[in-house]
């Protein structure tokens, strides 16, 4: 997949609306495989409901959401698996990890599905995340972001053309910000994959191609 493509797309909840400003929603937009985009929100402008539609839980909007030209709203659940799997990774803002799993064990639940990284690939990045003490820990004791740093290496042990990260720093300092930061682009680049990242405040510092005001 090349592109991720908005035409014209605005969530029916905004139908009534006449004083929306935004450069997506009623808006033609192009997300390039290869670049990383920072798309910033205000509370209540329809983040989490962007990231719906890219993922295919919701489909509430007139327009049309593409992956290249083939509309999402055609894609059976089969399609949706396989996109998931293979082709869309996603770095929730609620993170969804198991808490009674280990910190590992939830990483590993994922890259069982795809066989994706070797376990030094994967305790490599436990270490520079600084959590490599935590593998064996079990989610439900460890910090927010911790979890969130477990979270982003969960979403990496797959294939993808697009990541689309949703606030992934919003609990981190600075130094685990920067590097989680470094492990998302560098994961990417190999993959040649397109980075979305959303934030309504702090974000993680890339080189971002293109930043789009939600």
């Amino acid at each position: 997949m090349e592109q991720i493509r908005f035409e014209n797309v605005l969530p029916q909840v905004f139908a009534t609306r006449d004083d929306l400003v935004s450069e997506i929603w009623r808006k033609d937009i192009c997300f390039q495989k290869g670049n990383s985009y920072l798309v910033e929100a205000e509370s209540g402008k329809g983040k989490s409901t962007f990231c719906s539609y890219i993922l295919g839980y919701r489909n509430d909007y007139t327009g049309r959401v593409l992956f290249d030209n083939n509309d999402t709203r055609c894609f059976s659940i089969a399609e949706w698996t396989d996109i998931r799997k293979h082709r869309v990774s996603h770095l929730f803002q609620e993170l969804r990890l198991f808490p009674e799993l280990t910190a590992m064990e939830n990483v590993e639940i994922k890259n069982c599905l795809t066989n994706w990284k070797t376990r030094k690939e994967i305790e490599e990045w436990f270490e520079r995340l600084g959590i490599a003490d935590k593998m064996n820990a079990k989610i439900g004791r460890m910090s927010f972001g911790q979890q969130q740093r477990v979270a982003l290496i969960r979403s990496l042990v797959q294939p993808f053309d697009f990541i689309l990260a949703d606030e992934p720093v919003s609990h981190l300092d600075e130094r685990n910000s920067q590097v989680l930061g470094e492990i998302l682009m560098e994961e990417s680049v190999r993959q040649g994959a397109g980075v979305i990242v959303t934030s309504i405040g702090k974000h993680v510092e890339i080189d971002y191609t293109s930043i789009v005001k939600l």
